[in-house]
């Protein structure tokens, strides 16, 4: 009888045991192979940082596709403090470089974090300064890929056009309207590093960015430039406040030339006044009727 009993405990406990290893099998196997992917993502996001490479924007062409706003290359600066080793140093010659202050440029490669874009002052560089930057050799202390927003023509067609802000975000006119098709999609650098932000030796993965959409519009830059020019004459020759001119197709109704005085130049809208920038006069004034009503006049005289 007790050998009964004690035979059935030793098979249950040998059942349970069996049961549990199972069961860690199962989750090992759950685990290793149906949530595999998950977890490499997870675990690929512990190791890995994106560098942003930044996608051009769409260009803005008239009738005939001539450019009017299309994009320069620039650098942008940006740091990474665990691999920085004398951030004094670093610090000292970047800001003496892009003239900025050295505290402002030391709180930047100090700061405890993955990655740092140094802002504003690290924005929009030219190759010169981008050059010296490159040639001091740091590491974490990385280039990249910017546009800025060109206008050719500078005050030309300002009001349609608009302009854009520093992140190259559509803020007024056409660049506001169409900003969902001007905007690019960003690319990246995607490089490895362990905890403390040590680059490892694992290859670069480049993501291209994707360029945004060009638009044309039904502006003939031939005889935007002639209104221009007109405009121009108008109102130095009259010492005039404002000017308003429009070229229309009278059998479509297309818009061939559109402009206002005053008017701003978009990459320093900065410098103007708000009322300058975002009144576009040939569609925001309104006026009498006047003249445009004498067609009608005879019908009703004949009535």
């Amino acid at each position: 009888m007790f050998l009964n009993m004690q035979n059935s405990r030793i098979k249950l406990a040998f059942i349970i045991v069996l049961f549990l290893f199972i069961l860690i099998i199962v989750k090992v196997f759950y685990i290793q192979v149906l949530e595999y992917e998950e977890l490499n993502s997870l675990a690929e996001n512990l190791w890995s940082r994106n560098l942003p490479v930044q996608a051009d924007r769409g260009r803005i062409l008239d009738r005939n596709g001539k450019e009017i706003a299309g994009n320069v290359t620039t650098s942008s600066l940006v740091v990474i403090p665990n691999q920085i080793k004398n951030k004094e140093e670093v610090a000292k010659n970047i800001s003496e470089i892009i003239g900025s202050d050295y505290e402002e440029m030391l709180r930047h490669v100090s700061k405890r974090v993955s990655i740092e874009r140094v802002h504003p002052e690290g924005r929009d560089l030219s190759y010169e300064v981008a050059k010296k930057i490159n040639d001091l050799g740091y590491d974490g202390v990385y280039l990249l890929k910017e546009t800025k927003r060109y206008y050719k023509y500078d005050d030309v067609l300002a009001h349609v056009i608009g302009y854009v802000g520093i992140d190259n975000q559509g803020l007024s006119g056409l660049e506001l309207m169409y900003d969902n098709y001007l905007t690019g999609i960003d690319g990246s650098i995607k490089y490895f590093s362990d905890g403390k932000g040590n680059k490892l030796t694992l290859p670069e993965v480049y993501v291209a960015p994707q360029s945004g959409m060009d638009i044309n519009l039904t502006i003939d830059l031939d005889l935007q430039l002639v209104l221009e020019s007109e405009l121009n004459n108008a109102t130095k020759k009259y010492n005039a406040e404002g000017a308003i001119g429009i070229v229309m197709n009278p059998k479509t109704g297309e818009i061939l030339a559109m402009s206002s005085r005053p008017t701003f130049s978009p990459s320093k809208y900065q410098n103007y006044s708000v009322e300058t920038i975002n009144r576009n006069l040939a569609i925001w004034s309104s006026f009498e009727p006047g003249s445009t009503f004498k067609i009608v006049t005879p019908f009703f005289s004949y009535i």
